[in-house]
């Protein structure tokens, strides 16, 4: 079925918030853990534990229910529930891995429901008749199928007869509990009756919470999905969690700890009315497989319609003016069947339980993805939410999964793993859009910030290559070379100019991109595919070097192929032109490099053995040799040239040693680690160029430009030559590549340098404030002394004179040696922050890491 008809049942929904949302949910909440489980973990586990039970449970109810509520408020929902939900933000690949989990769980527990009824009613009538609880489980789906066959509308009308039921054996045991309730039993039953530990209370407990999510299986046939779901979803989440602290309390105070540790019936012997209470174990089987019945046809419905797997195709077909999905219903029943002729789904129940974790843990995981991306079009109507509400409830759901059963959860997980791969590898059109491109937006924005804000580094160079090429018959090659010369690691930006102006060039560029973005997906690269308007072609350039990239990402490397021959002399516009965009490309700081290929580099491989290729770099010992090399090893890391041998081809003077030279060259190679030959030539003229690498695969030569005219680097004319060699990169570097550059060499190591003076001068200064602060001390200390001594009576003069001609002396000396620590200090001070001025200015600040 196509989206235009699942918007289509979304008009035609007829339930409300009360019969689509509510009663599902607080019916499958209600269940048979309520009636025969509950006594079981207030005994062995002792009230307060129970207690804190029921709240871990309730809290991953409530918290996965404020994800639902902001998702369901942010899109209109379709048919398909949670499968919709997290398809439609996480993408087809999670979409489809949970749906088809969810859909087979709801089905299995179909099976899961009817048995329990079946073993109830036998525990009732003390049948020991073996195949009394298949029997009444297979009566049991039977029925539920006819009311599943007729619609959701006859399905609810009997929800209202279960639910009415249901709430009748809760009353009747909360009357009777009341009644025997005694408050020093309460206390005595704070202490724990058993041995079982908490993780395994909440394993026993938690499947009692797995159906607040019920309703939103239902979102196809709800008249307003987006206000229906949220309230429904909360209210039975809050009244449910009520029930089971209520009757927690009940059950303590009634009876003893370790009494209900043991009796499973002991809602019933509470009850003033027995009978009601099996009543209602029958009420709560039903009604949760009735809800899953419901639910997992409409999973199955929305899957198929989205013609993700190709064999669920028919299954989106429905019946009626709702749409009602048969096929689905019948396939969940012959799956449900199955299951029941099985007996035993102890070793399915756990796994069962995995996928609703998984799924809920996968809700919130997909809310806290689309609100974490900070997209325009996140604007949920839930006033209520926060997206660390969300990222906590995934969390919860995960140690959940962990604590209750590691090896079901991780083979539920596998199994989910398993169909993701799957999805991800098949092609297929996209056929929605999801949060990933904005989660992907958003942490480029963030990386892009992040980077600004620290300093470039050597170590860090990147190619980031413009592709220019305006022939369709040799952009390929050159596109496909600019990506063996990325090696995975840069960028790739394939340019089409168009020269002129209006609404008509404008119309054909965007052609030109679409037709350009084609013709590199077809090849299985990766580039970007930019076709730019300019009036001017060459005065435009410049501009387009400029502008192009964002933030910190900026062009440094222009890849054109070679001019035709037969265009070529040394007099013409062309050539005038092309020479002009090599010298503007070098001026704004990009390498050059010309592709020169007569023929596909694909078909060049194809005639070479991997083994047998090899890479030519003609060194000239300068910063374009060194990127040369570089550029070479970037090649071998693509799939073609794995295997290839590099030659680092060398010329040394008459008068050097040409052992020595070839060492020197292998110790360099050593030092950048890339693997490569040495080879000592005599001469680097073009015409040895031929002869020695007429052979190679491929050649690296170096260039420069004389007036407009690309010419070899003896002053050699290119034409002519290059058709003799095999394919070749011309290469001219505008800035030297340190292929050695250490981390802490460069800018950042005069940082370092420059911190650490500062450092020092601060030290500095505070010993020099210390010695200061003591000479202030001194003086003080002198000038006491002498006032002190002056007034002393006159006795003794020859000796009281020398004693204050001492104090005297001193005190000079004390008062020059602070004059000359303050000027010192001042000095130290002046340093001080000139160093720290100068560290501030060139060290950089780190960003603070966005949330």
């Amino acid at each position: 079925m196509s989206e235009a008809n699942g918007s289509a049942k979304h008009k035609l929904g007829t339930l409300g918030t009360f019969g689509g949302v509510f009663t599902p949910s607080i019916l499958t909440i209600l269940g048979v853990i309520l009636f025969l489980r509950l006594g079981n973990v207030v005994g062995d586990g002792g009230l307060p534990r129970a207690l804190l039970v029921i709240a871990f449970a309730n809290v991953i109810s409530l918290l996965t229910s404020f994800s639902l509520a902001a998702i369901a408020t942010n899109m209109k929902v379709r048919a398909g529930g949670d499968y919709y939900l997290i398809s439609r933000t996480l993408g087809v690949e999670f979409g489809g891995a949970i749906g088809l989990v969810l859909f087979l769980a709801q089905a299995i527990s179909i099976a899961f429901y009817s048995i329990g009824f079946g073993e109830a009613l036998t525990a009732i009538v003390h049948s020991h008749n073996p195949h009394l609880a298949q029997l009444s489980a297979t009566v049991v789906l039977v029925v539920l199928f006819g009311f599943a066959w007729l619609g959701s509308d006859w399905a609810t009308r009997l929800q209202y007869i279960i639910m009415g039921v249901l709430f009748s054996a809760i009353g009747s045991v909360v009357i009777g509990g009341l009644g025997d309730w005694n408050t020093e039993q309460l206390t005595a039953n704070f202490t724990p009756g058993g041995s079982l530990s908490f993780w395994a209370l909440f394993a026993i407990f938690f499947p009692a919470v797995t159906g607040f999510t019920q309703g939103v299986s239902m979102s196809g046939d709800l008249k307003d999905p987006g206000h229906s779901i949220p309230f429904g979803t909360f209210a039975a989440v809050i009244i449910s969690a009520v029930i089971y602290f209520a009757l927690a309390f009940i059950l303590a105070a009634a009876r003893p700890g370790a009494e209900l540790a043991v009796n499973y019936s002991i809602m019933r012997q509470l009850s003033i009315a027995p009978w009601l209470v099996d009543f209602g174990i029958y009420a709560a089987t039903i009604s949760s497989a009735l809800a899953s019945f419901l639910g997992a046809p409409r999973i199955l419905q929305s899957l198929a319609s989205d013609r993700i797997f190709p064999v669920l195709n028919p299954f989106s077909e429905g019946v009626g003016p709702s749409a009602n999905p048969r096929r689905g219903v019948l396939l969940a029943a012959v799956i449900a069947m199955s299951a029941i002729m099985l007996g035993d789904l102890n070793l399915i129940a756990p796994i069962v339980t995995m996928f609703f974790l998984l799924s809920y843990g996968l809700v919130n995981y997909a809310t806290y993805y689309e609100a974490r991306s900070n997209s325009p079009s996140f604007r949920p109507r839930f006033r209520w939410f926060d997206k660390r509400i969300s990222l906590l409830g995934g969390i919860l759901c995960l140690g959940a999964v962990l604590a209750i059963d590691p090896i079901a959860g991780m083979v539920a997980f596998g199994f989910l793993l398993a169909i993701h791969k799957y999805l991800s590898s098949a092609p297929r059109p996209e056929r929605w859009a999801d949060s990933a491109r904005s989660s992907r937006f958003q942490t480029i924005r963030e990386k892009l910030h992040a980077m600004s804000k620290t300093l470039e580094h050597p170590r860090d160079w990147r190619p980031v290559i413009l592709v220019f090429s305006n022939n369709p018959t040799r952009r390929g090659r050159i596109i496909r070379f600019a990506s063996w010369i990325s090696g995975g690691s840069g960028i790739i930006t394939a340019i089409r100019i168009l020269e002129g102006s209006g609404p008509l060039v404008r119309r054909r560029a965007e052609e030109v991109e679409e037709e350009l973005s084609a013709d590199i997906s077809e090849r299985g690269l990766q580039a970007f595919a930019r076709a730019i308007v300019m009036q001017d072609s060459v005065a435009g350039f410049p501009i387009l070097l400029e502008s192009y990239g964002i933030g910190p990402i900026v062009a440094n490397t222009i890849l054109l192929n070679w001019f035709d021959q037969e265009r070529v002399t040394p007099d013409t516009l062309f050539l005038r032109q092309y020479g002009r965009y090599l010298r503007t490309s070098l001026r704004f700081g990009c390498n050059v490099i010309i592709l020169s290929s007569s023929e596909s580099l694909k078909g060049k491989l194809a005639e070479t053995p991997s083994t047998s290729r090899v890479i030519d770099i003609w060194w000239s010992g300068d910063g374009t040799a060194r990127l040369m090399l570089l550029l070479s090893h970037l090649m071998t890391r693509c799939p073609e040239w794995e295997d290839a041998t590099l030659r680092l081809i060398a010329c040394v003077k008459p008068e050097q040693d040409t052992t020595a030279a070839k060492a020197e060259l292998a110790e360099m190679l050593d030092d950048v680690r890339i693997d490569a030959q040495v080879k000592i030539v005599p001469t680097l003229e073009l015409s040895h160029v031929v002869e020695e690498s007429k052979n190679s695969t491929f050649v690296f030569i170096p260039f420069r430009l004389r007036g407009e005219e690309p010419i070899g680097t003896n002053e050699e004319e290119l034409h002519g030559i290059l058709s003799k060699l095999p394919p070749t990169a011309l290469v001219l570097a505008a800035e030297d590549i340190e292929l050695d550059a250490e981390p802490d060499a460069g800018e950042h190591g005069k940082i370092a340098a420059t911190l650490d003076v500062s450092l020092k001068a601060q030290q500095a200064l505070r010993v020099i404030k210390h010695d200061a602060e003591k000479a202030e001390e001194a003086v003080a200390k002198t000038q006491k002394a002498l006032a002190k001594a002056k007034e002393k009576p006159k006795e003794k003069a020859d000796e009281q004179g020398k004693h204050l001609q001492e104090l005297q002396h001193a005190f000079t000396e004390a008062e020059q040696s602070l004059k000359d620590l303050k000027r010192r200090l001042a000095s130290a001070q002046f340093t001080a922050d000139q160093a720290k001025i100068e560290a501030e200015e060139v060290a950089p600040v780190k960003p603070k890491t966005e949330e």
